[in-house]
């Protein structure tokens, strides 16, 4: 069974409405974390489950660093929450990307997606496609430029840098740009053109999945994937077996 632990907010920024940005005293699981693993937090309130929320980044021995987005009452109870509370974390949880030193990457995500890439795209040699709905949702870029000194911005609307999808402009970008591997998470249409691509020219390519998860740690598989895998392999557990997979052994 995975510790949990009091873990003291230590900033609260709103990024832009409705999505938050939080920074925690947690020792512990800033010296265990690895890339695209997550945790499991207590919001409060009335709210039993716990809500899995992404590590967006660590200082690598004292605090995490994660963002969400309000969309229920456990997420909206969690924004609640001012600097100096302690907060009821479990993690770190999951199964992360593996990363290679040396390796030239394309790191794609979108919405809420992008979060888990920030220390993604400061530890690897990186182009990095975020994609966002509008303008007025854009999160994040200045910490992603800071990261990586290519980064491009997509709106779907065209309101703000990139005119359309972020798995478009990615396209354009490996037509004339070898890369040794694709790391991506965000919205599964998404994922699932990163996937089609990533097979079509033949490039290694890792998958963040979004899931609703129970437990956190496997125990009430309500966050099955399916899989290429033949009988009891078939479906596994996001939560531990992921949230991050191999896009060729996933179906989506």
């Amino acid at each position: 069974m995975k510790k949990t632990y009091k873990c003291r907010l230590l900033k609260k920024t709103e990024l832009c409405s409705g999505i938050y940005d939080f920074v925690v005293e947690a020792p512990e699981i800033a010296s265990q974390a690895q890339i695209g693993q997550f945790l499991h937090i207590t919001c409060g309130g009335s709210t039993f489950l716990r809500r899995p929320i992404s590590i967006c980044d660590t200082d690598g021995s004292n605090t995490v660093r994660f963002a969400f987005q309000v969309k229920g009452e456990g997420t909206k109870l969690l924004a609640q929450w001012e600097p100096g509370a302690e907060i009821d974390i479990m993690g770190p949880l999951g199964h992360g990307f593996e990363v290679k030193p040396g390796e030239k990457a394309a790191v794609i995500g979108g919405g809420i997606g992008v979060f888990p890439l920030l220390r993604l795209a400061r530890e690897t040699d990186s182009a990095v496609f975020l994609g966002f709905r509008t303008k007025e949702l854009v999160a994040m870029e200045e910490d992603f430029k800071a990261a990586s000194d290519n980064v491009t911005i997509c709106t779907d609307d065209g309101s703000y840098g990139y005119d359309g999808f972020a798995i478009a402009a990615m396209g354009e970008y490996l037509l004339e740009n070898k890369v040794d591997v694709i790391y991506s998470c965000g919205p599964t249409p998404m994922l699932k053109a990163v996937k089609q691509i990533a097979e079509h020219m033949n490039i290694p390519c890792q998958l963040s999945l979004e899931q609703r998860m129970g437990c956190g740690i496997g125990a009430c598989l309500t966050c099955v994937c399916e899989t290429k895998n033949e009988g009891m392999a078939k479906y596994k557990q996001v939560c531990t077996c992921g949230p991050v997979f191999d896009a060729k052994e996933v179906v989506l």
